[in-house]
């Protein structure tokens, strides 16, 4: 008789066939990606091109919000901190090594691009959104340890003087060295302390533009594939049982703080990654200001617009509440007056968002579509 392991070990697929069911999504994101970058974006205007890139840039950062408010069930006010990290890590990465690897462009002046698509400082840019992930997943997995033990308005209440505080310390930094050869003989602490203070980093090559989204899309779609098998996972199902009764979830042996700390890293990663593409983003300046209490009030109406759990949903109301401000722009001095209408009518009509915790394709409408086309 064969022994468990044995037998558990008949059920693995081969490792060529792993790797590949494993790599697959990757290769479909990059193909997506690219796809975006030389048939969509040519083909639209600057106005329509830029729209695209903050669509993208919204869906990152809503979903990415979306591991903790919606999943996990906790209520996080300081994810523009999070942001705010990841966007002046990978910015002082990008600007300061970029003129220590390559030095001044003769074209574009201190702030030019270096290569052209996929160049090596688009590759630099790359680099600058993994580190600046990971700088805001550190952060996020200091803040989550001892305040996810909390619950409700505690956590809102320390999240959000995270976020204040990351905000404050930004502020107080330095003005940005814009001299190489200043550059080349300071060392890394050195120029982490000049991030522009509260004028703001405003050297950044612009990377992301309307005629280049891909870097953009491209974690578009990796986002939304890692949300889904979270969801779908053992692990995504823990966070379910921990935001519908954390009691109950505690004494089925889930051990809940432990969940919530892993939701809350990878949450601050992505956002990160979303706030090294804002910093780079065509027009955008990279100031304190912008990524305080009001952007994180911004993140969690997309969420709770979408529907706190749903991937799809969340998707829906970053590109809704990206979009409408745009439509209502020609009645300027009505436009805010009609959002929060909006706002109001959804949640008296629709309280659980646009989905709830259902995605689109779980809809009963989808779900009668489907059953006619089969009959």
């Amino acid at each position: 008789m064969k022994s468990l392991a044995e037998r558990a070990a008949a059920h693995r697929p081969p490792l060529a066939k792993a790797v590949v069911w494993s790599a697959w999504p990757i290769v479909a994101a990059l193909g997506i990606a690219y796809l975006i970058q030389i048939a969509l974006a040519p083909a639209l205007s600057d106005f329509h091109g830029k729209l695209l890139v903050d669509i993208g840039i919204a869906i990152i950062l809503g979903v990415s919000l979306n591991f903790v408010n919606g999943y996990a069930g906790q209520f996080s006010l300081g994810h523009a901190g999070f942001m705010a990290i990841g966007g002046y890590t990978a910015a002082a990465l990008v600007f300061y090594g970029g003129l220590k690897l390559f030095g001044v462009p003769e074209e574009g002046g201190i702030s030019g691009l270096h290569g052209g698509f996929l160049g090596p400082g688009e590759l630099l840019l790359l680099a600058g959104c993994l580190v600046g992930g990971l700088v805001a997943a550190l952060a996020g997995w200091v803040v989550g340890l001892p305040s996810l033990r909390l619950r409700g308005d505690y956590l809102a209440i320390v999240t959000l003087g995270f976020g204040e505080i990351v905000r404050v310390l930004l502020q107080q930094t330095d003005d940005v060295v814009t001299d190489p050869a200043k550059i080349e003989a300071a060392g890394p602490l050195e120029l982490a302390d000049h991030l522009g203070g509260g004028f703001g980093f405003s050297f950044t090559p612009d990377y992301v533009d309307p005629k280049n989204p891909f870097w953009v899309w491209l974690f578009v779609v990796v986002v939304l594939l890692a949300a889904y098998r979270l969801k779908m996972s053992s692990k995504g199902r823990a966070l379910l049982a921990v935001r519908e009764n954390e009691i109950a979830a505690e004494a089925m042996g889930i051990p809940t703080t432990r969940v919530k700390v892993n939701a809350f890293v990878v949450s601050a990663f992505f956002a990160g990654i979303g706030g090294a593409l804002y910093a780079h983003e065509l027009g955008n300046s990279l100031r304190p200001a912008d990524l305080g209490f009001q952007k994180s009030i911004d993140l969690v109406i997309i969420v709770v617009l979408g529907g706190m759990g749903s991937i799809s949903g969340v998707v829906v109301a970053a590109a809704g509440l990206t979009i409408l401000p745009e439509l209502f722009r020609e009645f300027a001095e009505y436009r805010m007056i009609v959002y929060a209408l909006a706002l109001i009518l959804m949640m008296i009509l629709r309280p659980n968002g646009l989905f709830g915790i259902r995605e689109i394709w779980e809809l009963d409408v989808w779900k009668r579509l489907f059953h006619r086309r089969a009959r």
